[in-house]
């Protein structure tokens, strides 16, 4: 059991054991331990005692007491306790998951909106243009620098708030990305026109910052007291400055979310390799080790289909078939 007690039940044990199994795997597990928990708590409340009295019907129960309007999150409750129960049948504690109820149908996918270099430009702008209020060091700095780096190396938002001091290597124009998503370490290269940006902030950062924020291991984006600015903050920042530039947003495209920068990303790339004429077919593997991800499938799910991108891959398709149907005819 944990030492702060956090599962009371009589499977309280078996949770622990369970989430240093997946820990040792390297995963995180954050958000699944706290599911976890509601799960540990159910059976208390409800003085279940043995796995014999978790059936089918209790875990459904259990399901229906954490209501999801979603169901992407009513999934991700259902999968986690399923992993948990499966975890059991596996050490033969279970002869069989009491699991049964499938998993929710989306009604719809969402379409991210896809960040032109025009639009992220105005975006950038009224970022720069923050005014200079609340805990954020050079808030407009700060945030100009933050959605660069996230527009332009596709960042997740969570990567780029633990960024800190020592993780800016101006010389090599790399930043290291340390034991992100899955506990992954990378190394994501800049560009020039990146790298200028950095070390601005960074002089612009340390002129601002007190001693205590200006050591190696300080936050890159951090507020006066130290700490890193939070995700949720960037997040609400973002949708307030989202507001102020009267998009034109097209049907069946979703308003747009801090986390379609990284979608824009992954698009721009793609788009950049067609215009330059490259085969984005052999470089893939290469976008997936860049964005941290463990295969192309996870990639795949960034890759938006844009006019200008289809207009790009129909042009492909045409050249490589007017030269098929060339040589057939010879």
């Amino acid at each position: 059991m944990s030492s702060d007690a956090r599962f009371q039940s009589f499977l309280g044990r078996e949770i622990e054991q369970f989430l240093a199994h997946k820990r040792s795997l390297r995963r995180r597990y954050l958000v699944e331990e706290k599911t976890l928990a509601l799960f540990d708590a159910y059976l208390s409340k409800n003085k279940i005692g043995s796995l014999s009295e978790v059936t089918p019907e209790l875990v459904d129960e259990f399901l229906l007491s954490r209501p999801r309007s979603r169901p992407r999150s009513y999934n991700h409750l259902r999968s986690t306790v399923g992993r948990l129960l499966s975890y059991l049948v596996d050490h033969g504690k279970l002869a069989q998951t009491p699991l049964r109820s499938p998993p929710r149908r989306g009604r719809y996918q969402r379409t991210p909106f896809i960040f032109d270099t025009d639009t992220a430009t105005r975006l950038l702008a009224l970022a720069k243009a923050l005014p200079n209020h609340g805990g954020t060091i050079e808030r407009g700095n700060t945030y100009f620098a933050l959605f660069a780096v996230l527009y332009g190396l596709g960042l997740r938002v969570g990567e780029a708030c633990r960024l800190r001091l020592k993780d800016v290597d101006l010389e090599r124009r790399l930043l290291i990305i340390r034991e992100t998503k899955f506990y992954k370490s990378r190394l994501v290269p800049f560009g020039p026109k990146l790298g200028t940006l950095l070390a601005q902030h960074l002089r612009q950062r340390q002129t601002a910052a007190r001693a205590a924020t200006a050591a190696d291991d300080a936050p890159l984006f951090c507020l006066r007291g130290g700490r890193p600015i939070n995700p949720g903050t960037i997040s609400q920042t973002f949708h307030a400055m989202v507001l102020s530039l009267n998009l034109q947003i097209p049907p069946g495209i979703s308003p747009p979310r801090l986390h379609d920068l990284r979608h824009s990303f992954a698009v721009g790339t793609l788009t950049r390799w067609y215009r330059l004429g490259l085969d984005p077919q052999t470089k893939l593997l290469a976008l997936s080790t860049f964005m941290g991800h463990g295969d192309i499938n996870s990639t795949a799910v960034y890759l938006t289909p844009t006019p200008e991108l289809l207009e790009h891959a129909n042009r492909r398709f045409r050249a490589f078939a007017a030269t098929t149907l060339g040589e057939d005819q010879s």
